[in-house]
């Protein structure tokens, strides 16, 4: 679990750079909210879930870390494509999608946080 959400992180650090190059390119900072969700939920989140689950294995062994790993990656694209999508086209309308991929991942993390505290324990340690 902990090589997957790293892969994963990798794949947002070059999304979430890629829209700063751009909008400093462009001088159009209208995605400065795309840009710090992609890197903070995308990018920096998963990059710690997955060194977490690397050195507890134990925790990354289990349904809440399975669960836990498709909430955060189907909720991740919905809020900030939808975010996206509302800047870009200027429609409210949308607003669903950052709300249903908001929901998913404050449940992804829900289960995180009861995964954490069932099994990170220093005896279950990789090192």
């Amino acid at each position: 679990m902990g090589a997957k959400f790293f892969k994963i992180a990798v794949v947002y650090l070059v999304i979430g750079v890629s829209i700063g190059y751009v909008m400093g390119m462009t001088h159009n900072f209208s995605f400065t909210s795309v840009h710090a969700h992609v890197n903070l939920l995308g990018w920096a989140s998963m990059a710690l879930f997955g060194l977490i689950y690397h050195f507890y294995p134990r925790a990354g062994e289990t349904g809440l870390a399975k669960a836990h790993f498709w909430l955060h990656n189907i909720g991740t694209p919905f809020l900030t494509g939808g975010v996206f999508l509302i800047v870009y086209l200027q429609n409210e309308g949308l607003t669903i999608l950052p709300i249903i991929g908001s929901n998913l991942v404050l449940l992804g993390i829900i289960l995180f946080l009861i995964n954490v505290f069932r099994h990170v324990k220093t005896e279950n340690l990789r090192g």
